[in-house]
């Protein structure tokens, strides 16, 4: 059934290009006007997001939480673009995830509000853009680990009982906005990747968050700019 409300585009008129990124935390936008100057991106509105876009890619965000990052990627949707890359961070349940490192999921435990609103098959999910990433981070001598990831509303409310219980489950990680995206891309068929960097470890006794560090966050800048020259190797 179609909905009353529908995300407004431009695409006719002033498409963006089909293909790019979607950075949810604030701190990884901070890098956006370099990389548009270096790429000749120009900045086009998105809400309460950034959007910068050329003919090869864009890149947008920041979009924190489910309900606003589904708002985004609508958005960009609408503005024409297939293919997304979601950049973000996420909380490590398992001890062989350690900060720092890579992590794709492979599904989503949803315990936000915004994916019911989305129904699909996961069968019917698109997954090309997933093993084509997957191949350029290995060629780039990166490796990802891989497994379910649990999206939540409260990051307040992960209590040492949930962490456990999912953990236990074969859970590895745990976002905001994972679960919900991946529920709109495959609703509305386009492509969604996603790539997580560790920012904290729940699996001690007490939480150890590393996203606070300035060394932290400027790497993962630099992790969303090399992205951005994946879009430059791939023509999916």
């Amino acid at each position: 059934m179609d909905s009353l409300v529908q995300a407004i585009s431009a695409q006719k008129h002033n498409p963006i290009a089909p293909r790019g990124m979607l950075a949810v935390n604030p701190s990884d936008v901070h890098c956006f006007p370099d990389l548009a100057r270096y790429y000749g991106l120009k900045r086009r509105f998105l809400f309460n997001s950034q959007l910068f876009t050329g003919p090869d890619f864009f890149v947008a965000g920041p979009a924190v939480g489910a309900p606003m990052a589904a708002l985004c990627l609508e958005s960009l949707i609408a503005l024409g673009t297939k293919y997304i890359i979601l950049y973000s961070w996420c909380g490590s349940l398992q001890p062989l995830l350690q900060t720092g490192a890579f992590f794709m999921p492979t599904s989503a435990v949803s315990e936000e509000g915004t994916s019911k609103h989305y129904p699909y098959q996961e069968e019917n999910r698109g997954c090309f853009l997933e093993k084509t990433l997957q191949s350029w981070l290995v060629r780039q001598g990166h490796e990802a680990q891989k497994g379910p990831l649990w999206s939540t509303d409260a990051p307040f409310r992960e209590t040492r009982e949930k962490i456990s219980g999912y953990a236990e489950t074969g859970v590895w990680a745990v976002d905001m906005e994972y679960a919900a995206l991946r529920a709109v891309a495959a609703f509305r068929q386009v492509e969604l990747a996603a790539l997580f960097t560790v920012s904290d470890e729940l699996f001690h006794n007490t939480w150890r968050p590393a996203f606070t560090s300035q060394e932290f966050r400027r790497r993962s800048q630099e992790r969303l700019q090399r992205l951005c020259t994946f879009f430059g190797e791939q023509q999916p």
